[in-house]
């Protein structure tokens, strides 16, 4: 297999529509890489360059160590699964699956053997007889992986391919992707492998890395727990996670005379303390007009109960309705003006006994899982000073939003 290397890579539609703005991204060789974002934000673009369908405007693609700007699509050593399957309906499973191989004069014993190790790997060798007609979408969409592996390709390419399944089947099939991509490595047989998709569950459960898109620009790329846990801008942290953050407008206050690190931020009239290792950070800062922030939590990071370790800070809130999830119910209140959701165990939920909408609630905010971002660039405010996430920038270069270096400010945080 063969690494993959973007550089600088820009698409520009005769229109003057600019879709891609020079992306920086090296993929390794093995790698299970997924690209998420929005609708729009350039993914499927991205990968339609990468395999030759749409062509690039500005910057280098390398597959191993051959520049393939210039290269059509089968001379790229991709295989490439769409969302629709395309399978030939005339043709039997075998057939569909040793096509491309018979095209390239592959020798009938090797053209069998491959197509029956391909089979056997994604354990269909009883659907070879079948036609498309006969087949149920999850195997049809297993035929067309088939289909790839056959071709032992440099590099995979998959366009959204389980968004035509229920949401069962979806689920079962990212734990088959994901363990056929591990048995290839383990086989000797490295994967590399670039996953497009919309859906950041899919992302989350899959990506070994994640490359997360907006507007045509890298806003990230780093694995999912240091997404989740590191947002290097606001647009991940809301992207990334189900219910996504809790992203507030929100004022810092107070200072401690010493570099004027703030003491507590402001969120909807309640003033949260913040945790020391916080406030420092901020302090080395440069200034902020009003002190104006968007306060980041994640749904499981605020409860109904104090957490033991007392790390947690009540504020008064008024229930709006709660979702019943089974093994967990998903509160939704509001923080003075500004609505908030919680995440809590379904044993915690007989503290909301005879609760109505609009009744008032203690809300408890572990303080020690905040995130703080610029009010206008978006930019993780403890990630830029080191307090945090790895800068987007060691994996992508530069990214959207990025604060530019100053010296610490000598009246402090304020402006």
């Amino acid at each position: 297999m063969a690494r993959l290397s973007l550089s600088k890579i820009e698409k520009v539609y005769p229109n003057g529509f600019k879709a891609v703005h020079g992306v920086d991204l090296e993929v390794k060789d093995g790698e299970f890489m997924v690209f998420v974002g929005p609708s729009g934000c350039a993914k499927s673009t991205l990968l339609r360059m990468i395999a030759g369908l749409e062509s690039i405007t500005g910057g280098e693609l390398r597959i191993g160590d051959r520049p393939v700007n210039a290269l059509p699509p089968k001379q790229r050593g991709i295989a490439m699964v769409f969302q629709n399957y395309a399978l030939y309906p005339h043709m039997k499973v075998y057939d569909n699956l040793a096509f491309g191989l018979k095209l390239a004069g592959t020798p009938k014993a090797e053209l069998d053997q491959r197509v029956r190790h391909a089979a056997a790997l994604l354990e269909m060798e009883h659907l070879l007889d079948r036609y498309p007609k006969q087949l149920s979408g999850g195997q049809a969409q297993r035929v067309a992986v088939g289909r790839a592996i056959v071709k032992k390709p440099d590099v995979f390419l998959f366009d959204e391919p389980l968004s035509n399944l229920d949401a069962k089947l979806r689920a079962a099939m990212r734990v088959r992707l994901t363990e056929l991509h591990r048995t290839l490595r383990d086989s000797h047989q490295p994967a590399t492998t670039i996953y497009v998709t919309h859906d950041q569950v899919e992302a989350m459960t899959m990506g070994e890395r994640i490359c997360v898109l907006k507007d045509g620009v890298i806003q990230q790329v780093d694995t999912p727990t240091a997404l989740y846990d590191r947002p290097a801008n606001a647009f991940v942290a809301g992207f990334i996670g189900s219910p996504e953050m809790n992203l507030l407008a929100a004022r810092l206050v107070g200072t401690d005379g010493i570099g004027g690190a703030p003491l507590a931020v402001e969120v909807g009239g309640v003033r949260l303390p913040l945790p020391a290792d916080k406030a420092a950070g901020l302090g080395g800062l440069p200034r902020i007009a009003d002190g104006a922030v968007t306060f980041g939590l994640r749904p499981e990071h605020i409860g109904i109960v104090a957490r033991a370790q007392g790390d947690s800070v009540a504020a008064p809130a008024r229930l709006r309705f709660t979702e019943h999830m089974g093994s967990e119910l998903y509160l939704h209140a509001d923080l003075g003006p500004l609505p908030v959701t919680a995440r809590v165990p379904a044993e915690q939920a007989s503290a909301l006994a005879g609760l109505s909408r609009g009744d008032a609630l203690t809300l408890h905010l572990q303080m020690s899982a905040c995130h703080l971002f610029d009010a206008t660039s978006g930019v993780n405010l403890l990630s830029h000073a080191g307090a945090s996430a790895s800068s987007p920038a060691s994996s992508t270069g530069s990214a959207p939003g990025s604060m530019p270096s100053s010296p610490r400010a000598s009246q402090g945080f304020f402006a």
